[in-house]
């Protein structure tokens, strides 16, 4: 694995060759704030319109790269995220977003990434609710055996077979489904 997408915590860096971080993990940070003047409140909605056009303007570009428009979203890069609000809270933000430049640019390198990484952390969330609903397993073998059981699931669940019928046939031995692993 030469490039990641991950969010910005440490523990990923020097992981991988290239670094992409999500997008989406980043606009959180601006959804955090918390305005207490009007002017500011205005200062933040206008830049998260802007932040979200020129999100979907990589997304586009993730559909047709080109070396014209690699070069036209680095700019724009680079003029949205040198705004000065005024909002210092906002301006700060603003600063550490356009310090991680490279790595939320790697799509401008690999069209073929995502922007975000939530699908992935979505999946991952699962076994966190079940283990908040339950206590967790008990044993090391329960821990391994929730973890076969939720890969299961989810991967039924992507590939749109019904979780209890592909269980229902690989215990029953008819192995008329297919194996989850072929596409």
């Amino acid at each position: 694995i030469t490039l990641l997408m991950c969010d910005d915590a440490p523990q990923f860096v020097w992981l991988t060759e290239e670094l992409a971080l999500c997008w989406v993990h980043d606009a959180r940070h601006y959804t955090k704030l918390r305005p207490r003047f009007g002017v500011h409140f205005e200062a933040l909605r206008t830049f998260k319109e802007d932040y979200w056009a020129f999100y979907r303007e990589l997304l586009a570009y993730r559909e047709a790269p080109s070396a014209d428009e690699h070069v036209r979203l680095e700019t724009a890069f680079d003029v949205l995220f040198a705004r000065v609000t005024g909002y210092d809270e906002l301006d700060a933000r603003i600063a550490k977003t356009r310090a991680n430049k490279v790595a939320l640019l790697q799509v401008l390198e690999h069209p073929e990434i995502p922007l975000h990484n939530n699908a992935s952390e979505l999946a991952c969330r699962a076994r966190v609710r079940k283990r908040l609903v339950s206590g967790g397993p008990r044993t090391p073998a329960g821990a391994k055996a929730w973890d076969t059981g939720m890969t299961i699931v989810e991967t039924a669940k992507k590939l749109g077979v019904s979780f209890y019928a592909y269980i229902q046939d690989r215990i029953s031995g008819a192995m008329q489904l297919p194996s989850l692993a072929d596409p």
